[in-house]
């Protein structure tokens, strides 16, 4: 305090005994007023493993030296779940011991460096799961939710995308009808090819050849179906899932044009972004891409160069919140929207760290959502809420969610996975031409 104003109190006091006791009372409240929250330290990290859909979730819990203050994050990638939990158990705990859990940025840089290689998705997924949790953590601290952290609400709740399918072109209309009645907008779909991108079957996929050429013109055929009976109120998307040839997506996406689709995701894989330019120069279908992207140095020259129109990262491939509000940010300059990869391998915690996101990027575009069955919800409690075809925060502190770890114990990994997949202790086999060649996928 200042020197007249301790003189000014002395003077009001009445007697120094009182001024001492008075002014020790105004320090101490002004201490408090001015210092903020103390900073937490990492105390402890471990790995919740759980199945209870079939999809191996890795869920990191980040414990802090403050009583009860502690954060989840999403480390999913389940095709190689246990090589995740080992990163985050052997390399990233011993590293992150002891360090303030308040700084994100620099944890998340720190993690990203110390590895020497990087841009993999073992690690990558280990550390999203380590930033999702440090920001639910300090959510939790402030008591607010996450998107407040994030700048606050660009809006009330987030646009969901349907996820349909079917083995003919009846079934999947009839399908995009009933959803159509529950609210929702906009529709997605692979196939109607009963043989593609189905790694749960019977027998693995190596037995089931995929012809890119007929799996192009069914779905043509099918979007002039839906265009004829359904009209051009639904919004509609198909995922290519890569495993066409560059010339192929060129001229489909120049064909599907007079369609007016929302976007066509995964048209070409990682390997042949080049071909973006030559699409963008022929038809002005709309463009998404990203799933599979793990690096900086992939999206970005797509962003950049406006070659396409949704970003679709996997946020816990790309490394978390704190890379994917960047990437989010840097669409905005661009105009080039978020579309978030939000299927079944993404734990409720990831799922949640999509929604704030979401909430809180003013160059938000749609969000993909798979619903939570009873199970999910006996292992995660304050899952988003579905209204329709928005989904709705929690408003709790943090995510607002919790982990029931009894609960996930009672479905370890392989819990209703078919034998063949099991096998491969939860990864995917390889999808083939007819000639037997290995597709990219």
């Amino acid at each position: 305090m200042h020197r007249r104003n301790v003189l000014k109190m002395a003077a009001m006091a009445g007697g120094p005994g009182l001024f001492t006791e008075r002014a020790a009372r105004v320090e101490a409240q002004v201490a408090r007023a001015t210092r903020g929250m103390p900073s937490p330290k990492i105390k402890d990290i471990q790995v919740i493993a759980t199945a209870p859909d079939g999809m191996r979730l890795t869920v990191v819990k980040i414990f802090t030296d403050q009583d009860g203050l502690y954060g989840y994050g999403c480390g999913t990638f389940t095709q190689r779940a246990e090589l995740v939990n080992a990163a985050v158990e052997k390399y990233l705990k011993p590293f992150l011991l002891g360090k303030p859990a308040d700084r994100i940025d620099d944890i998340w840089q720190a993690c990203y460096n110390s590895s020497y290689w990087r841009n993999g998705p073992v690690l990558n997924n280990a550390i999203s799961g380590v930033d999702e949790a440090l920001w639910d953590i300090k959510g939790r601290q402030c008591g607010v939710p996450v998107y407040q952290l994030l700048g606050g609400k660009c809006r009330e709740a987030a646009t969901c995308l349907a996820t349909t399918g079917g083995r003919t072109n009846g079934e999947i209309i009839d399908s995009i009808r009933k959803l159509q009645s529950e609210g929702y907008r906009h529709f997605r779909f692979v196939g109607p090819d009963p043989a593609f991108f189905d790694p749960f079957r019977e027998p693995a996929w190596e037995q089931l050849p995929v012809n890119p050429a007929a799996k192009l013109r069914a779905i043509y055929v099918l979007f002039e179906e839906i265009r004829k009976q359904l009209g051009d109120e639904p919004e509609l998307m198909t995922d290519i899932h890569e495993g066409i040839t560059p010339q192929q997506a060129v001229q489909f996406a120049k064909d599907c044009e007079h369609f007016r689709l929302f976007f066509i995701e995964d048209i070409l894989s990682p390997e042949d972004l080049a071909y973006f330019r030559l699409i963008r120069q022929q038809c002005t279908t709309p463009m998404a891409m990203g799933e599979l992207f793990n690096s900086p140095h992939e999206w970005t020259p797509l962003i950049s160069e406006r070659l396409i129109d949704y970003i679709r990262l996997h946020v816990s491939q790309a490394g978390g919140i704190t890379p994917c509000r960047k990437v989010a940010i840097l669409g905005e300059f661009f105009g080039v929207k978020t579309a978030w990869h939000g299927p079944p391998d993404v734990s409720p915690v990831g799922q949640t760290a999509h929604l704030h996101l979401d909430l809180a990027s003013y160059s938000f575009g749609i969000q993909e959502y798979t619903g939570f069955s009873d199970r999910v919800k006996e292992v995660f409690s304050g899952c988003p809420r579905m209204d329709g075809c928005y989904m709705y925060a929690n408003e709790a502190p943090g995510y607002g969610m919790e982990v029931d770890e009894k609960a996930a114990a009672k479905y370890p990994y392989g819990t209703s996975e078919p034998p063949a997949r099991r096998r491969l202790n939860g990864g995917w086999g390889a999808a083939r031409s007819p000639d037997g060649s290995v597709i990219k996928m």
